[in-house]
């Protein structure tokens, strides 16, 4: 077939071949990290007790699976939302409810993540409902006034959330066979990979969910609200549904982090500087970016866990005697001197999304 004339001058033009396409490595480089991630525990033989961080992973697992839960809502669907962390401290309440034994339901520790992360799902509908019609700043604000009331109603129904006490102990991660993964004797090795391969499964389902037609209709909605409804798309409903798997997700987290702990920890741990901190870690990873997610939780809460700690631990008491000598005082600082620095010279994350690219 003969090449088409030029509107010009009526030559024919020789084709230009299209260049071969570039080979996607995404797969090769998801691998090879699940790999080194999967043997991080082994270098426990050759690195000392000192320099060994692998015991802390499954609670940088817990956070990683917050991160993905706001990439859902803010990252696809394109809401500020700033009260994840309250989701979060009802997946832990409703566990610890459900699975403690100085109330009657002790339903264990599977049950109680199941129903943790249904309650968390309820939570974020009773959420979404009245915010439909809210945006930007004015959705930000409200859930950030929806993590302050989760707060102060978990401090005051002390008869029914034990105030600032918290709940214990909570039954630790079980796994058929082999029973509590945790005070058993079998170290913190099970734990770590069942958190790892629970992290594995929410990223292959979130992944899924992006590319279906639910997740295109979140993309559309983060684009143009506006020319999303117009091409018949129920914003209304996503927006819900976007609301309730973000919230799920992170509920789930919280179930986790429960059984992690043993303990549901005092309300006023689950305050707007970790949900500030999960939105840095989204942002440094890149906005709608699952690999971002997941490296902007490492980054940021492998820094708060591990090195933070390992410098607490080397100063000794003098952390306490000083406020400048705290290495938990010097986190906020370090955390918005990157926001800043990330915002102005690479605003998309480390790892942006491929829409992005």
């Amino acid at each position: 077939m003969r090449p088409a004339a030029t509107p010009t001058t009526g030559t024919y033009r020789k084709p230009v071949p299209l260049a071969p396409p570039a080979r996607n490595h995404a797969w090769l480089i998801a691998g090879v990290a699940l790999v080194l991630v999967a043997l991080l525990p082994l270098t426990d033989h050759v690195l000392s007790p000192r320099m060994s961080f692998a015991a802390q992973m499954p609670q940088i697992f817990v956070y990683a699976l917050l991160s993905l839960g706001l990439t859902v809502i803010t990252g696809f669907t394109g809401l500020l939302h700033l009260g994840v962390i309250a989701f979060m401290a009802i997946g832990v309440y409703i566990y610890a409810i459900a699975t403690c034994a100085v109330y009657p339901f002790q339903i264990g520790f599977w049950p109680g993540v199941v129903l943790a992360t249904v309650g968390g799902a309820g939570a974020g509908v009773v959420l979404g409902l009245p915010t439909m019609r809210l945006r930007g700043d004015y959705l930000a604000i409200v859930t950030l006034g929806f993590g302050e009331i989760v707060q102060d109603c978990l401090k005051n129904l002390e008869v029914v959330t034990k105030g600032t006490t918290g709940i214990n102990p909570l039954p630790p991660p079980y796994l058929p066979g082999i029973g509590d993964l945790v005070g058993s004797g079998h170290g913190y090795r099970p734990t770590y990979y069942l958190y790892l391969a629970l992290l594995v499964l929410a990223v292959a389902l979130v992944r899924n969910l992006k590319r279906s037609r639910t997740g295109r209709a979140w993309l559309a909605i983060r684009e143009d609200e506006l020319a999303a409804r117009a091409m018949g798309i129920g914003v209304a409903k996503q927006k819900l549904a976007a609301f309730a798997c973000a919230a799920a997700l992170c509920a789930f987290a919280g179930a986790l982090f429960a059984a992690l702990r043993g303990t549901s920890i005092e309300p006023g741990y689950y305050n707007f500087q970790s949900s500030v901190m999960v939105v840095a870690s989204v942002i440094i990873g890149g906005l709608g970016s699952l690999s971002g997610a997941l490296l902007g939780a490492l980054l940021i809460f492998g820094f708060n866990l591990i090195v933070l700690g390992k410098v607490a631990e080397a100063l000794g008491h003098h952390a306490g005697a000083n406020v400048m000598a705290d290495p938990k005082n010097w986190k906020c600082l370090i955390f918005g001197l990157v926001l800043v620095l990330m915002i102005r010279f690479r605003p998309q994350g480390l790892l942006p999304a491929r829409e992005a690219r």
